[in-house]
């Protein structure tokens, strides 16, 4: 082998030269082979069975959106440590010492408070150099008690919660707060506290309607509620931030014009029902009830293309208007027109002709026509009613479990703990807190 320190410029130049003409025969036989395998493989290669999985992605090539946190259990600051840990060696019967943290499991238990009962006395002291005896002054916030009640503010707050926002009865309440707390009370005494909550809310139910009617937009709705055995209705007049209810034993228009009044200046939404009709205000008609009539017309006469067509022409209007959307005034005006237009064009020869199965609906559709499309020209009015409906929800749960009231007072009473409970939860409020404030200040806030 010829010694490279030593070697000659010609002797080295002579060994690149060989060898890069041994590199280029073996890259032309490293091709040859890569040829002949991949020609093999492609011969006998065969699809891989069904159950096989493909490989996965690399995490690097993975399109995956990063969490902004982690959604492992969060645990918790302990207040208290409790260690496990054997004592004597279960071999040999050695005593065992110090050792270390082999796992942890964290348990949170509730700690019930605990009822007190607080006297106050009242001292009454005598002033020497004017001759007379002097009594302090208390009042129910100074107690901590509304009036002359025996239970303080906390346990009122706590039943009117229990009550108003959770649907427990009284009578499973008063069964609650003895085996917690062995505390007695009387039913007669939770309605007597419950009527109190509402009596100090007033002011605050008053400055609900006078929201709801400074409001500009508002949802009503109504549903059954029984007194005393008899038929009535709850009446719902909700905004996204409020609710208000209140009981009437008629389902008559003067309700409407009794909770919005010739102050509100602002739109109405709401369904078809006539009562309705004596607003004098813009209304939007829910389209949700319109287009479940439309689902059942068609399910009703499947087997007829025309009336099958006519009702998804009239829902392929209301898509279009939903998809509308644009910033300029004049142009939401006219956008309204021209599909009310369309609409009644689509409606009016139908409603003439009594014996098609859709003339009902196109009837409905041309009465109301220029109610159906509020929503275009005005983007802060909703199309449905369905705020009204969910808002109707939880008193409609409440009427399956209790039946219904039994007096005014209870109805009275029953729609004020609805509009201030359904109004504080919308609010991100703590209910316990509110009604402690409400009960001692008159005021929530």
């Amino acid at each position: 082998m010829t010694d490279l320190a030593s070697a000659s410029r010609e002797e080295l130049l002579a060994i690149i030269a060989t060898q890069q003409a041994e590199i280029g025969l073996l890259g032309a036989r490293v091709a040859q082979l890569e040829e002949e395998v991949g020609r093999l493989r492609g011969a006998g290669a065969k699809a891989p069975p069904t159950w096989v999985k493909p490989n996965r992605p690399k995490p690097e090539e993975r399109d995956r959106k990063r969490r902004g946190q982690g959604f492992a259990r969060r645990r918790e600051a302990p207040d208290a440590i409790v260690e496990h840990g054997v004592e004597q060696c279960p071999k040999c019967g050695r005593k065992l010492l110090r050792g270390w943290c082999h796992r942890s499991h964290q348990v949170i238990e509730i700690v019930l408070p605990q009822m007190r009962v607080i006297e106050h006395r009242v001292l009454g002291r005598f002033c020497s150099l004017c001759n007379k005896r002097w009594l302090p002054k208390l009042e129910g916030s100074a107690l901590g008690v509304q009036g002359q009640r025996r239970f303080g503010a906390s346990v009122q707050s706590l039943v009117a919660a229990l009550n108003g926002a959770f649907r427990i009865p009284l009578s499973q309440i008063r069964r609650l707060l003895f085996e917690l707390w062995g505390l007695r009370i009387s039913k007669g005494e939770l309605v007597a506290l419950v009527d109190g909550v509402v009596a100090a809310g007033e002011k605050e139910l008053k400055g609900l309607q006078e929201a709801v009617r400074g409001s500009p937009v508002v949802n009503a709705d109504e549903t059954g509620w029984r007194q005393d055995g008899q038929n009535g209705w709850l009446w719902a007049f909700v905004t996204p931030r409020l609710r208000y209810f209140l009981y009437r034993k008629t389902r008559s228009g003067t309700v409407p014009e009794e909770v919005l009044g010739d102050p509100f200046k602002g739109r109405v939404v709401c369904d078809f029902y006539a009562a309705y009709n004596r607003l004098l205000h813009e209304i939007q008609r829910c389209w949700a009830h319109l287009l479940r009539d439309l689902h059942e017309l068609k399910e009703k006469h499947a087997d007829s293309a025309e009336v099958i067509a006519w009702a998804e022409a009239v829902q392929a209007l209301y898509e279009e208007a939903k998809a509308f959307s644009c910033p300029n005034a004049l142009w939401r005006q006219r956008k309204r027109a021209e599909l009310e237009d369309r609409l009644e064009a689509l409606a009016r020869p139908v409603a003439s002709r009594t014996e098609a199965p859709p003339s009902v609906l196109a009837q409905r559709i041309v009465k109301h026509l220029s109610e159906l499309f509020v929503f275009v020209e005005h983007p802060e009015v909703p199309a449905d009613n369905n705020l009204a409906e969910r808002s109707l929800r939880p008193a409609v749960i409440a009427r399956k479990i209790c039946g219904g009231t039994r007096s005014d007072k209870g109805s009275e009473t029953k729609m004020g703990l609805l509009s201030l409970t359904g109004t504080w939860t919308l609010q991100n409020r703590a209910l316990l807190s509110a009604f402690r404030k409400l009960i001692l200040t008159g005021s929530s806030a």
